[in-house]
């Protein structure tokens, strides 16, 4: 029986267990926090780091892209939107343009800021109607 570490079994733990709202959250903080890693990885010329926390981010993205609901209008907008942080992410790795990454950085931050009112909003609606769902 192989033994886990506490931290990645938290982790699992709290992935499996989050709401779709709360997942959302959670790709935002990974996105911005491979954003850093690749700002800090281009300062000290660390290429192949750079580059693989880039790709983390992008793929993010994507993740964020294919989990929208095309049926409601803002949808649209925001896949025009991560499109276009996709594309700069694209090019701040090949132009190694860290300008670029704070630029999606900001946006991203934005989004996750939004999105993590939209979550608390919510949760106090639910309470004040009782704790119904």
């Amino acid at each position: 029986m192989a033994v886990q570490n506490p931290f990645q079994s938290y982790q699992q733990n709290s992935v499996t267990t989050a709401s779709p709202g709360e997942l959302t959250l959670m790709l935002y903080n990974g996105c911005i926090k491979f954003i850093r890693f690749a700002k800090k990885a281009m300062a000290e010329n660390q290429i192949e780091e750079k580059n693989t926390n880039l790709i983390k981010a992008q793929k993010i993205i994507q993740e964020l892209m294919v989990t929208l609901n095309m049926e409601i209008p803002v949808s649209k907008n925001m896949m025009s939107l991560y499109d276009y942080l996709h594309r700069r992410l694209i090019e701040a790795n090949t132009k190694n343009d860290p300008t670029i990454l704070d630029e999606v950085e900001g946006f991203v931050t934005e989004f996750r800021d939004t999105w993590k009112e939209v979550i608390q909003l919510n949760r106090q609606k639910q309470f004040s109607q009782g704790g119904q769902v």
